[in-house]
């Protein structure tokens, strides 16, 4: 196949697994509904059965193994009465953030760079055995409740939707000009977002870095957006899960909180990372860039 019929290819894809995303999203996010709906329940099969089949006939084994994770614990909703509480329902919703992600990215750099991918997949595994061990218990007669946590472990936070519209206000903010009133109100919405669980402290931290690095004007939305809605999002599903211990910035987040200069955060991929070079620097600060990277070699 040549390349033009293979990228052609792929954009096909990419297209239907969004489509199939946006049918996940909404049917998980409905699922106690769903759930007394037969053929609503068979829609999010087939739309985690059509993503892992593309994405196997075009080689991505990553998503292909993430698709059909997800296969599985619908077709266990398929087939038997299960009762959805805000744990299954928090549940799904990390095996679909995983998949999300690694579609978003196959989309912006048109592959996935193996030392990406791996790490993503290490830390969705605990997920995904949860999820399966914890459909097995509904299934074991009614016995929903997981393994005892050490006494220390915080107790689960539901604030699933609260954190939804805050994140949807942030969002929203993003795509608008650059202000000092904007910023003060992304600012606003972190502190919002840190009274939803006070006792919380590793969530204090991380909403207080976010509005420390929103703070600064010289940080561009383009740069602070991807960086602290995901963070965010990730940061809440922690604590509906009761894994508050696990909401810890990234450095890419600790950068941009304490650094007073503009911040680029590129990846490894040499095609990506001059991408996000050019964006950010004129032309004389690129052909400096140039000097010095010749300078240096």
């Amino acid at each position: 196949m040549d390349t033009t019929s293979q990228q052609r290819l792929l954009g096909y894809f990419i297209e239907e697994a969004k489509e199939h995303l946006e049918t996940l999203e909404k049917g998980i996010l409905e699922l106690g509904a769903v759930m007394q709906d037969t053929e609503r329940v068979n829609e999010l099969f087939r739309a985690a059965h059509s993503i892992k089949g593309g994405a196997a006939m075009l080689g991505y084994n990553s998503i292909q193994k993430v698709a059909h994770r997800l296969e599985d614990a619908f077709k266990i909703l398929k087939e038997n009465s299960i009762e959805v509480d805000q744990r299954l329902e928090s549940l799904f919703l990390r095996g679909y953030d995983v998949l999300q992600d690694l579609v978003e990215r196959l989309e912006s750099a048109m592959e996935l760079p193996d030392n990406e991918v791996a790490g993503i997949m290490q830390d969705a595994e605990p997920y995904f055995a949860e999820l399966q061990d914890y459909l097995k218990q509904a299934l074991g007669g009614g016995a929903k409740q997981a393994a005892p946590a050490p006494a220390a472990a915080p107790a689960p936070v539901d604030i699933t939707e609260e954190v939804k519209n805050l994140l949807r206000q942030m969002l929203q903010l993003f795509k608008q000009r650059s202000t000092p009133e904007n910023r003060q109100k992304l600012q606003q919405i972190c502190g919002d977002l840190g009274k939803l669980a006070p006792q919380e402290q590793n969530w204090q931290t991380l909403t207080e870095k976010a509005a420390r690095a929103i703070s600064n004007p010289k940080h561009p939305y383009k740069i602070l957006a991807p960086v602290i809605i995901k963070e965010l999002k990730q940061g809440s599903d922690y604590l509906v899960l009761g894994k508050g211990n696990l909401v810890v910035p990234s450095q890419n987040l600790e950068k941009l909180a304490g650094a007073s200069s503009p911040q680029i955060l590129i990846t490894v991929e040499p095609q990506q990372a001059a991408k996000a070079i050019i964006q950010a620097f004129n032309k004389q600060q690129l052909s400096q860039l140039i000097q010095l990277l010749q300078a240096g070699s």
